[in-house]
């Protein structure tokens, strides 16, 4: 596994809109002070041609200019930088792999790429593909808040090496106040957290080690069985850590989760799962004909008999812990706190 080098001041983080750009309010405001929060701060900055696009279909502009854009800010074409941070989550940032050069991308000087939601279509084969890691967590316009959540500090303290632990928050957002008059608008954390533990040890905690791995199961489920599919491969490679599988939804209702729990399965991507961390769908409390978000994901997790977190600070609804995907993680767990400690290791 490479890990690319902490950034510091004076180094220059990269935005790129391989899914949504910034091009409509509240997100062109929160990305632009996003920009002034991350220079008062001593960085530099590098935009991507497409980081205010709007002339794409589910992405910020054309399939073909989106993959050359995440490719020549990967590589250096653009500019020297250290950091890419992607400009928004999406709906077909699919579409951009084939434009992708994940060849090219293996053989540069690896870089910090962070995003969530759609940008798993990147970090996943990041990882999988190319054995670079990478961080799930907030995109760029998210850190245009003021003041900022724990989570964004969290986020930056990953990314400049000042701490590889992180632990859930107590309060997370189920409707969010930020409009087009408010866009630097703070997240609205008004449901106390409460995590679902599930194959604990006898004294009903978890303590789980493993290789991070995941993303968005909206995504995950259209890349299982294409040639971006390299899970089989990793697992090899990685057979000795095994896997923590971490997993949200963004779309999914209940049924369209449990569907693609159990196609990952039945595509082996299970096999050496260590255990699951589950966030919290976007579609929260939705049961539909008696299925509800537990036994979605239960009903398939629970046949390896590994240990199982839900509700977790991870995806749709924030805050989100940033997780280095494709660290060597310990994950513990006890009530409603959980914590993640990531260590950076081959």
């Amino acid at each position: 596994m490479r890990y690319p080098e902490f950034i510091k001041k004076g180094d220059t983080i990269g935005f790129a809109a391989p899914s949504f750009g910034c091009a409509s309010e509240p997100y062109r405001s929160a990305f632009e002070s996003s920009i002034g929060a991350f220079e008062s701060m001593g960085f530099n900055t590098l935009l991507g041609p497409n980081c205010y696009e709007g002339s794409g279909i589910g992405i910020s502009s054309s399939p073909e200019s989106c993959g050359a854009e995440l490719t020549a800010m990967y590589c250096g074409d653009l500019g020297e930088c250290s950091a890419i941070m992607a400009c928004g989550g999406g709906e077909l940032m699919c579409e951009t792999l084939e434009h992708v050069d994940l060849e090219r991308i293996a053989a540069a000087r690896p870089k910090w790429y962070s995003g969530f939601s759609d940008n798993t279509n990147f970090i996943f084969p990041l990882v999988t593909m190319c054995d670079t890691a990478a961080v799930y967590g907030p995109n760029a316009p998210a850190f245009g808040m003021e003041p900022w959540h724990k989570n964004l500090s969290d986020m930056m303290d990953i990314l400049t090496g000042k701490k590889l632990t992180v632990g859930s928050y107590r309060r997370w957002e189920s409707h969010s106040l930020k409009s087009e008059e408010n866009p630097l608008e703070p997240y609205n954390c008004t449901e106390k957290n409460r995590l679902i533990l599930k194959n604990t040890a006898s004294d009903g905690t978890i303590d789980m080690s493993g290789r991070l791995l995941g993303g968005c199961m909206d995504v995950l489920a259209m890349l299982c069985g294409t040639g971006f599919d390299h899970v089989g491969k990793f697992q090899e490679r990685y057979a000795r850590d095994g896997i923590i599988w971490f997993l949200e939804a963004c779309d999914l209702n209940v049924f369209s989760m449990r569907r693609v729990m159990w196609q990952l399965e039945q595509a082996g991507w299970f096999e050496t799962a260590k255990g699951f961390i589950i966030g919290r769908p976007y579609h929260f409390d939705e049961p539909m004909m008696g299925l509800d978000r537990i036994e979605a994901v239960m009903g398939i997790a629970g046949r390896h008999n590994v240990p199982v977190i839900l509700d977790a600070d991870v995806g749709h609804l924030p805050p989100m812990m940033p997780l280095v995907a494709g660290s060597l993680a310990r994950v513990t767990a006890s009530g409603s706190r959980m914590r993640v400690s990531m260590k950076l290791v081959d």
